[in-house]
């Protein structure tokens, strides 16, 4: 398997069957990379394998911090008391086949994963005081029955619109469903507005589900700190600004706004929050 696909295994992992928990580095909101950094810090999930970048990603115009380049890194990661295995990775500009076959070869021959659960984000044109939800899209009839006892939509019908590239999840929950290996799609819509910024709502609703469905016995009160802090901040930004109070005001009360007016309020919630942080 190592010639054919550019996987290093730095330690089999003392797994079973585990789960196998995805999340990419560009997703909106940041939602998979923050929600996967979220269980390794919390579950002190050790390093045991990565894909190599070559194949897969333009190490053209790579970033440098402290004279060190920054190379994508697609890392795996194991915690043996939850039988638990967390991938992150950028997304690959190339050869997508190949690169998901060598994760699910990880997640197959080396642990052994029982099922898998990525995560994404989808822009959403409600407020942000609005209750996040969770979406599902899975690749079996079996494991849509497992989740029928969560609080979570599993009649999602999404299709790829015609000429347009399907999104990376739905690329690896079909071949997952070739290897017999049960997956889901976790989807929390984002307000447009947070879109750039991260949702720490979001977060929680997807780490939630996670945290039950897995049995990982989170203690989430830093998370709530931050989705505390986040909504003050908000708060700030409409006692300050009328306008964006009225456009949130707007959305509240389910009523659209014009482009020039989901332009302005992006910018005011952006720029706030960055400045903020």
């Amino acid at each position: 398997m190592s010639q054919e696909y550019p996987i290093k295994i730095y330690k089999e992992p003392d797994l079973r069957h585990p789960s196998l928990v995805l999340g990419w580095s560009e997703d909106m909101s940041n939602l998979g990379w923050k929600a996967t950094g979220y269980l390794n810090r919390k579950l002190k999930g050790q390093e045991f394998a990565e894909i190599e970048p070559e194949d897969f990603f333009p190490l053209g115009g790579v970033a440098i911090e402290g004279n060190l380049a920054q190379f994508p890194e697609s890392k795996f990661y194991a915690r043996r008391e939850y039988e638990l295995v967390v991938f992150q990775s950028g997304s690959p500009g190339a050869e997508w086949y190949k690169f998901l076959n060598a994760v699910l070869d990880v997640a197959e021959h080396h642990c052994q994963v029982k099922e898998l659960y990525t995560i994404g984000a989808m822009v959403s044109f409600s407020a942000h005081t609005a209750p996040r939800r969770l979406l599902a899209v899975v690749n079996s009839a079996e494991i849509k029955e497992v989740l029928s006892q969560y609080e979570l939509a599993r009649d999602l019908d999404y299709q790829t619109p015609p000429g347009e590239r399907p999104t990376l999840n739905s690329f690896l929950l079909w071949i997952a469903k070739g290897r017999n290996i049960p997956g889901v799609s976790l989807w929390v819509p984002i307000p447009f507005y947070l879109a750039t910024v991260e949702d720490a709502q979001a977060q929680k609703k997807v780490l939630s589900f996670l945290n039950e469905r897995l049995d990982l016995k989170i203690d989430f009160r830093d998370l709530d700190q931050e989705i505390r802090e986040q909504n003050e901040q908000l708060a700030q930004v409409r006692s300050r600004f009328p306008q964006i109070d009225d456009y949130i005001n707007r959305l509240e009360s389910n009523l659209m706004l014009s482009e020039e007016e989901n332009g302005e309020l992006i910018k005011k919630v952006e720029d706030f929050l960055r400045e903020g942080d």
